[in-house]
């Protein structure tokens, strides 16, 4: 038998809210007005299993439709709803199977329910799950340790998301120009970012991503933000030795924006300007890092580093962290209580992260990637590349994007429909394939055959 207890304090509890309470016992689905009774003592409510609604499967139909009542509209959702997953396939609740190469839009880098990432959080749940930043906990001190040790930085912050690991990286980069102004010179506090990026959906995070239509309802974001074209090093350059810019964020290679990759020459020329004026240069890697390229961190590729770099997506395997690691001269212009978190680095987040660090960090591992990704794209190359709508194949490692002269959402739509999870990016027109990073050969072979054969609902939309 299945019970709700519901324990009343106070007699002037509101009649609203128990009429809501009591729809829902009685299946939600009826606007019905069946209050409860309030009483001054506790009142046991209980009900078989809610109607035994809680053992059945809901259709896909009645989630929507529940999703349409009690969500906030932000998310324009494709119409499944997911269950279940286990490795590289994922299954909605009528029971199908798709093979997923979004993987929670680069997320989940081991698949769904790896064994060592589920042996992580289930016994670090049963020891110690959250104390709060006012206190120390090993694993979060642990995993500080390792991502110093495998990168260029000196100290590690966490948050909860990327878009909060870019805000505490603009605020940082502000503290530090204060920090290094002397002799009452005003400090810089304006920021570079480029076409095509995307760093977040809070306001600071917001200001730098470059889709006017993201930033448009929310304005005035955080004013001070030039966009320029990505790759222009000239005019970046330029813009840099004003001595009015405190950072220069960049991604290495855009996710998002359509899976563009920097040039090596490109990096290096924002390197030198920056150090020339005491310019801080970001990378954000919160797609592309963490061995999604091939490389543990894709500007390992270029051999250009970083100030700060910021990374979130994959890095806890499917639980929300963001970390934002720096080197020691931007972490000694950071003071007591400028920046804080009430959940970021958590014990049980941190033992995830941990878990999912070991593996990805391992050279065989990133070194499968690379190989994945080039045999990929060659599979993609021959079965797509004649194809008069497929424009370009590009990216690196298993992050790729295939540019088309149409809207990508029909060829989307029609890969779920045929079994296969693909999202868009850019400007509606890139399919972005973003799969596990311990997807298989055979399973990418199957992806490609499915991409292939759902090619001519292209010519119908064109």
């Amino acid at each position: 038998m299945c019970a709700i207890h519901i324990r009343v304090s106070h007699p002037t509890c509101q009649p609203s809210y128990t009429t809501k309470l009591g729809q829902f016992l009685n299946g939600g689905t009826q606007h019905r007005h069946v209050p409860l009774k309030v009483h001054h003592c506790p009142r046991l409510v209980s009900r078989a299993c809610l109607n035994g609604a809680a053992a059945a499967v809901k259709r896909t139909e009645e989630v929507m439709e529940e999703e349409g009542r009690f969500l906030v509209g932000t998310y324009a959702r494709a119409p499944v709803v997911l269950e279940r997953g286990q490795g590289c396939k994922v299954y909605d609740v009528e029971g199908r199977e798709y093979l997923d190469l979004s993987a929670g839009i680069a997320v989940n880098a081991l698949g769904h329910g790896d064994a060592d990432w589920l042996k992580a959080v289930v016994e670090q749940a049963g020891t110690l799950c959250h104390v709060s930043n006012m206190y120390h906990s090993i694993p979060q001190v642990e995993l500080a340790k390792r991502l110093v040790a495998c990168s260029f930085a000196d100290r590690a912050f966490f948050a909860n998301s990327g878009t909060e690991a870019n805000e505490a990286a603009i605020k940082f980069s502000r503290k530090y120009q204060k920090h290094i102004c002397t002799n009452g010179k005003v400090p810089a506090t304006e920021f570079i970012a480029f076409s095509n990026c995307f760093h977040g959906r809070t306001l600071g995070a917001l200001a730098l991503t470059s889709k006017v239509h993201y930033r448009a309802p929310f304005e005035p974001v955080m004013p001070g933000v030039t966009f320029l074209e990505y790759g222009n090093a000239q005019a970046a350059v330029e813009l840099i030795q004003q001595g009015k810019i405190a950072a220069v964020f960049v991604e290495p290679i855009q996710g998002e924006g359509g899976i563009y990759s920097a040039t090596k020459e490109f990096l290096q020329s924002l390197r030198s300007a920056c150090d020339e004026a005491g310019v801080l240069l970001v990378f954000d890697e919160i797609q592309c890092g963490l061995g999604r390229s091939g490389f543990l961190w894709a500007h390992e590729a270029y051999g250009v580093f970083p100030d700060i770099m910021t990374l979130a997506k994959p890095l806890a395997g499917g639980l929300p962290i963001g970390a934002v690691l720096v080197t020691e001269r931007v972490a000694s212009a950071i003071n007591y209580g400028d920046h804080g978190s009430t959940f970021a680095g958590s014990p049980l987040v941190c033992s995830a992260a941990l878990a999912v660090l070991d593996k990805i960090s391992k050279p065989d591992f990133l070194s499968a990637v690379s190989n994945k990704g080039l045999y990929f794209k060659e599979l993609l190359k021959q079965k797509l590349g004649g194809n008069r709508h497929v424009k370009e194949i590009r990216g690196h490692g298993l992050i790729i994007g295939i540019d088309l002269d149409v809207p990508a959402s029909p060829l989307v739509d029609a890969c779920r429909s045929s079994g296969l999870l693909v999202l868009t990016a850019g400007k509606g027109n890139v399919v972005r394939i973003v799969p596990p990073l311990i997807i298989t050969e055979k399973e990418l072979e199957h992806a490609a055959d499915i991409l292939c054969q759902t090619l001519p609902v292209l010519d119908a939309s064109s």
